[in-house]
């Protein structure tokens, strides 16, 4: 019986068609014989915080690697306009082909964003790779939206010098010992002031990242931030128990955290007279307070003789542990005229917005996941091969380029024992996090709500229902 063949006639098939091939060859999928260059296509993407430099090494590899990739060229923005620059960008179908997107910013980006083919990255091998907050934050109905090279997790700063005059051996471990260090070590004037702060917790402005601290605390204590089927906040909620008492973890969270600032409370150590968190702990009038990895060269170059340790986040006795991340990961921008000016008519007819979109998150999974096995790609149009050094894996060596925290599994483990990092990454793997309609509205709600109690405007229970009030709006537009 003789087999039928089906002729492609449909210009976006026979060019998805001729990409497949070149993928199966990249993917390690059992081709011998490598395809020639099909095409010629140019890639920009743009980023934060890194140089050019940490990217140089990985694009001259994959370049070769890949015969239709032209050039990749990355572009540092401002992290001040970043977001109103992409968002204009990507209006205009000019922007950048592959960008990143804050782990918060899904929501508000997905209809902007092309998720992964399958082929190169689905939801199985994603989950298996990075950490579950990675999964959380990135894959909606199955689909991969972003993948990040790294992942920040506040932890617990502490000064050596200030422990050790106290006669606390070590950071605490649970929120308890916290309380009991922040109290020896926080030191009251005979004009009332403090003199010296034993945690930096309790307010907004002087604090860095004060939300994120709360969102841990909230988190930690078993909070639902919102309903799942409806997105309404209910952050706010009080549960009665089996035994007739009630649970407002909510509630608990935001008292514990501006007990702080409360001149009337026990936990007293921090007010907004204070001098920036960051600041306060480099001048060494600061015993603790929480912060992300990226601080600590910060510090580094304000103070370089402070005698500093970085520990894991308290935790509620007898709870599952619980961290909170702050991080970014790189997206796909869902339409743009793809850069074919190095193409003459008939390749640049192949290459369509789909291709263009592939060979994007093509090099996506190349910078991010682990080197697969018998990678082999042609070289040019002669159809010549070359297979990837699988000693070489660009997540690896992005990473001890900027000594950052790791967003895969595999490389935290490699990350545990490193005395600057190893705190940070292994934070990684019990991070929690919850869906933001609208991320920046949502921490201005929250920092109004602690305001309202720190200047004494509402109690806990309405200004934390009122918060949960206006994030429900939000949510429901």
């Amino acid at each position: 019986m003789k087999a039928k063949i089906k002729i492609i006639k449909n210009k976006k098939t026979i060019a998805a068609f001729f990409l497949m091939a070149g993928i199966l060859v990249v993917s390690g999928c059992g081709l011998k014989q490598p395809n020639p260059k099909r095409y010629t296509i140019n890639l920009e993407v743009w980023g934060l915080f890194d140089d050019q430099d940490a990217f140089n090494k990985i694009i001259d590899t994959y370049k070769k690697l890949d015969p239709n990739i032209g050039d990749i060229t990355y572009k540092k923005m401002s992290p001040d306009t970043y977001k109103q620059d992409l968002l204009d960008a990507l209006a205009s179908g000019n922007g950048p082909d592959i960008f990143l997107i804050q782990n918060h910013w899904l929501p508000g980006f997905q209809d902007k964003i092309s998720p992964a083919p399958p082929l190169y990255l689905n939801e199985q091998t994603y989950r298996n790779e990075f950490v579950d907050v990675a999964a959380q934050d990135f894959i909606s109905q199955g689909q991969v939206y972003a993948v990040p090279l790294t992942v920040n997790s506040l932890a617990l700063y502490y000064n050596k010098d200030l422990f050790n005059a106290a006669g606390i051996t070590g950071p605490p471990a649970n929120w308890d010992e916290f309380v009991s260090d922040a109290k020896k070590l926080t030191v009251i004037g005979g004009d009332g002031q403090i003199a010296q702060s034993g945690a930096a917790l309790g307010t907004t402005a002087n604090i860095n990242r004060p939300t994120d601290i709360l969102n841990l605390l909230m988190l930690q204590g078993g909070t639902q931030m919102t309903d799942p089927t409806t997105g309404r906040a209910t952050f706010d909620q009080v549960t009665k128990l089996s035994d007739g008492s009630s649970s407002a973890p909510g509630q608990n969270a935001l008292n514990f955290y501006t007990q702080f600032a409360n001149r009337n409370s026990s936990f007293y150590s921090w007010n907004p007279s204070m001098h920036y968190s960051i600041d306060a702990f480099a001048e060494g009038n600061l015993a603790m307070m929480f912060n992300y990895s990226w601080q600590e060269p910060v510090i580094e170059s304000k103070a370089p003789k402070l005698n500093y340790g970085v520990a894991p986040v308290p935790q509620f006795a007898g709870s599952a542990p619980v961290n909170f991340p702050n991080y970014w990961a790189f997206a796909v921008a869902k339409n743009k005229t793809p850069d074919t000016h190095q193409m003459n008519p008939s390749q640049a007819a192949i290459v369509t917005n789909d291709v263009r979109v592939a060979e994007a998150w093509r090099f996506l999974t190349y910078l991010t996941t682990k080197p697969q096995q018998n990678q082999t790609v042609s070289t040019g149009v002669t159809g010549s091969g070359q297979t990837a050094n699988l000693n070489f894996d660009p997540a690896a060596d992005y990473l001890t380029k900027t000594s950052q925290p790791a967003a895969r599994r595999d490389l935290i483990d490699r990350q545990k024992t490193d005395p600057n990092l190893g705190v940070f990454a292994e934070g990684n793997l019990i991070d929690k996090d919850w869906t933001q309609s609208d991320p920046d509205a949502i921490e201005n709600i929250f920092i109004n709500m602690i305001n309202q109690v720190d200047s004494g405007q509402s109690g806990i229970q309405d200004a934390i229902q009122s918060a949960a009030a206006s994030v429900s709006q939000i949510s429901m537009r």
